[in-house]
């Protein structure tokens, strides 16, 4: 997972379904998995994309969160920080792939 802190976060664009994230390194355009939850809080699962805007197999996880007062305003994007939270978020996102999967099969 990368080191980024909240306020390197771009707006999310709804349209392309693409987040843009600043790291040390410049923008890192990433497209939008999943967005789900654990224990009550929601997470999203973002495919960086290279220099010809394909996504490549890393996926980087963030807490995400929604103003209920306000839907206009953009969601909000936190580091996840504690490694029990991540692994929970990991076990999520694969069971979740697991299912998508097995679904197209059907």
């Amino acid at each position: 997972m990368s080191d980024l802190r909240p306020e390197d976060f771009d707006e999310i664009d709804d349209e392309e379904m693409t987040v843009s994230i600043f790291t040390d390194d410049g923008e890192v355009v990433c497209g939008i998995d999943a967005i789900f939850d654990v224990d009550g809080r929601s997470y999203i699962a973002l495919l960086p994309m290279d220099e010809d805007e394909n996504e490549t197999e890393e996926v980087w996880f963030y807490r995400y969160s929604e103003n209920p007062d306000d839907p206009n305003e953009e969601p909000e994007l936190d580091c996840i920080d504690n490694e029990d939270e991540y692994e929970a978020v990991i076990d999520k996102y694969d069971e979740l792939q697991d299912e998508a999967e097995f679904d197209n099969m059907k």
